[in-house]
């Protein structure tokens, strides 16, 4: 079939509805459900780290109905923190790595974490994924998180041309709109795993299929 140009307006609006049946994308939902300070979020993303949606939002829910702040994350003893994250991948060094932020916070900062990029990539376990995450959803500010979904999405749409997901989170910055820079992870993250798979995608259901390259 003949493709039109890509509208990456048009892409977001048919993308919204596409994706209003499906489980929203974990971080997005936590702040929704009122786990939406800059520490909840941090925290959040570790945990979600390597480690499926579906188990991710029940720990982190579980973590934070004992713990919300830097306070009560370095009160808990070590083996109470261990176990609240469990099956998160990795448990036991996120535990450690959780306290260790908990205690820099609480030395450095009275207890609050910076909506500053440096900073949040400087702390333990935390890279520029969690790090924009973060500053997006917590914070507002316009920044792009790019995970598989979104690296292999917008890569097959023909929007971008990039080897890995770093590279294309800079290709991203350099083409998309600025105001969509947080929304196109919330959408493209349920969108990838329902209909844009990885394997054997639903092009036959998806609305964008006029405009992408099916690279």
């Amino acid at each position: 079939m003949s493709k039109q140009a890509f509208d990456i307006d048009m892409a977001m609006e048919r993308l919204r509805t596409a994706v209003r049946p499906y489980p929203k994308a974990v971080m997005f939902q936590l702040a929704e459900d009122g786990y939406a300070s800059a520490f909840e979020q941090l925290m959040a993303c570790m945990i979600s780290i390597r480690t499926y949606d579906e188990q991710t939002i029940v720990i982190a829910r579980r973590l934070f109905a004992e713990a919300r702040t830097p306070q009560a994350i370095a009160a808990l003893p070590l083996a109470n923190l261990t176990e609240l994250i469990r099956p998160s991948t990795f448990y036991e060094r996120k535990a450690r790595q959780m306290q260790e932020i908990s205690h820099r916070l609480l030395a450095e900062h009275d207890g609050d974490l910076p909506c500053d990029f440096e900073l949040l990539t400087s702390l333990p376990g935390v890279g520029p994924k969690c790090a924009n995450l973060v500053l997006g959803i917590a914070c507002g500010q316009p920044r792009i998180s790019v995970d598989v979904h979104v690296h292999r999405v917008t890569n097959r749409w023909g929007y971008v041309a990039a080897p890995t997901p770093e590279r294309t989170m800079l290709a991203l910055e350099d083409v998309l709109p600025q105001q969509y820079l947080v929304e196109i992870n919330a959408l493209l993250v349920p969108f990838g795993k329902h209909i844009c798979t990885g394997r054997a995608p639903r092009c036959s259901a998806c609305p964008l299929l006029d405009m992408c390259r099916q690279v």
